[in-house]
């Protein structure tokens, strides 16, 4: 086990170890975090960067703090996997790090736990520590249920929450070093910005993604991510024994990003239990690699019971689709989604004769068409704007690929700079 601490914690012995780490938009949120008591649980998808994130708050620690009282330990390493369910072990890996290291108890430990989900009960092992020790907690989970049924019960109101997702565009846009802060920027970089967006609907926001150039790697990068959150994070947490079938239903559902979801029709078409595709469906949505939304009603039950819409979490995954043939208004509209998503947690859509694509916090209306050249296409979006709001009380945008135009009741803005406008709404 010594071994495996050491290496874990390379800031012991060099405190600039992460100084080149890449920035991200959530870090300030986070580290405004690091005087509370509470614990800090950063919650995301498989290789979003929540490591990264926690090694950033690391290395702002090390500006006051000592670095042998900055504990990280990965719960993945494979030293851990035999004693996966036995929370007691957590406390044998503490008094390790506390004969190891020699941190000074007098002053506040901070313990960082990475992919806590890995161990069972580990939530009764934070409680005993978070209650009786100067210790302050920062944890990593790659499911979102850690956050419902063990804290209810264990740690509720002792959670700050922070959702890190994929690189965002404007962090896409840092990352290859295009200057967008304002207006001017915007103007004369116009040509890499809309190259960068190219870029950015196609193959997302993952680090590793980004970080190559070649086509085929970012596939197989993509390909390797999918495959490790249903093969090695819902097929044995969930205990299922067809692992071929759910995989399969994945690469359908993103077939399918964008559009409403039929269990029913679905089980008839890939031959699998419409039930057992409903639970499917959650998994991936509890392990992030999906999200769906309900049509927008204004009687709750109604809302949930109503038909879902799925959109893919990382525009990446719509290459690992089965149809061939792209359509870029899919494209864009899941695009625009992960946007959203980001800043709001209160999304639905809209439809009876005509369709909304997005209502936001029950306000906010947003349409999203790649081209609105064609004189019907034009007409048919404006139109579902004055059909669910013929009183202009709630903010119309209309999302395109690239027009920007001044229109009486409706925003009408290309996707670039609709982004730049929200760059300052808090994450």
């Amino acid at each position: 086990m010594e071994s495996v601490i050491l290496e874990d914690n390379p800031h012991w012995l060099n405190s600039s170890i992460y100084n080149s780490f890449e920035k991200r938009d959530v870090l300030k949120k986070t580290i405004s975090l690091l005087t509370t008591k509470e614990i800090i649980a950063l919650i995301g998808a498989r290789r979003v960067g929540k490591s990264t994130i926690a090694k950033l708050l690391i290395n702002e620690l090390l500006k006051t703090v000592d670095a042998k009282n900055i504990f990280f330990i990965n719960l993945e390493k494979p030293d851990f996997i035999p004693y996966k369910n036995d929370a007691a072990y957590l406390d044998k890996i503490y008094d390790e790090y506390l004969k190891l290291a020699n941190p000074n108890k007098n002053e506040k430990i901070y313990f960082f736990i990475d992919e806590i989900q890995i161990f069972q009960n580990w939530e009764v092992f934070i409680k005993s520590k978070y209650e009786n020790s100067n210790i302050k907690f920062i944890i990593t989970g790659s499911n979102s249920s850690l956050l419902t049924s063990n804290y209810s019960t264990v740690l509720t109101g002792r959670v700050f929450k922070v959702l890190v997702h994929s690189f965002s565009f404007l962090e896409f846009l840092e990352f290859k070093k295009i200057a967008h802060k304002t207006t001017l920027e915007q103007v004369s970089n116009k040509i890499e910005i809309s190259r960068a967006k190219d870029e950015y609907l196609k193959w997302g926001g993952y680090y590793s993604v980004i970080s190559t150039e070649d086509e085929s790697i970012k596939k197989e990068y993509l390909k390797n991510i999918a495959e490790d959150i249903i093969l090695k994070d819902i097929v044995p947490r969930y205990k299922i024994k067809n692992s071929s079938a759910i995989h399969d239903l994945f690469f359908y559902v993103v077939s399918n990003a964008t559009t409403s979801m039929n269990y029913s029709t679905l089980a008839k078409k890939i031959g699998i239990d419409a039930k057992m595709i409903k639970e499917y469906v959650g998994y991936f949505e509890d392990n992030f690699l999906i999200s769906t939304i309900s049509a927008y009603h204004n009687k709750l039950t109604k809302q949930i019971k109503s038909t879902k819409k799925v959109y893919i979490n990382d525009n990446g995954f719509l290459n690992l689709g089965v149809n061939r043939s792209k359509n870029l208004g899919n494209i864009l509209e899941n695009m625009v989604f992960t946007i959203l998503n980001q800043k709001s947690e209160n999304i639905t859509y809209m439809k009876d004769t005509k369709e909304i694509d997005f209502c936001v916090d029950n306000s906010d209306l947003y349409q999203v068409s790649y081209d609105i050249h064609d004189e019907k296409t034009r007409k048919r979006e404006l139109d579902a704007f004055e059909h669910f709001n013929s009183n202009n009380t709630k903010q119309n945008t209309l999302i395109t690929y690239d027009t920007n135009e001044e229109n009486e009741n409706v925003e009408i803005v290309s996707v670039e700079k609709f982004i730049f406008e929200r760059e300052d709404e808090p994450i």
